[in-house]
């Protein structure tokens, strides 16, 4: 976890594989950070890990799935209840299930950057 960032109550982080969190960034209440599923087309069904990466000055919203090998790009924000799959682009905000981008996230004059 990068400097002034946070991990809000009931964040469930099953850290299979390393998860990293950037400077800055928030992971609000009940988020699922996973980084690990199952190989369904095997019939040991192994364990199969892979690594988080959320950006810094990154919004993880309430209730939010992150899977494994996931990377969130800087400044992203992603809605309450989505549930991230793939990639997400840096600055961007990023809604649904799976998650896609649907603006860029910007700053009116004079807010804080």
């Amino acid at each position: 976890m990068g400097p002034n960032s946070t991990m809000d109550n009931g964040v469930w982080c099953y850290c299979v594989a390393p998860v990293t969190i950037g400077a800055h960034a928030t992971v609000s209440a009940d988020a699922v950070l996973c980084t690990a599923t199952h190989d369904y087309t095997d019939p040991t069904f192994p364990l199969v890990s892979r690594p988080i990466n959320i950006g810094e000055d990154c919004w993880i919203a309430a209730d939010v799935f992150v899977g494994p090998g996931v990377e969130i790009g800087d400044g992203t924000v992603v809605g309450a209840r989505s549930s991230v799959f793939s990639n997400l682009p840096d600055w961007s905000v990023c809604v649904g299930t799976p998650a896609k981008p649907v603006k860029r996230r910007s700053f009116s004059q004079g807010d804080a950057s």
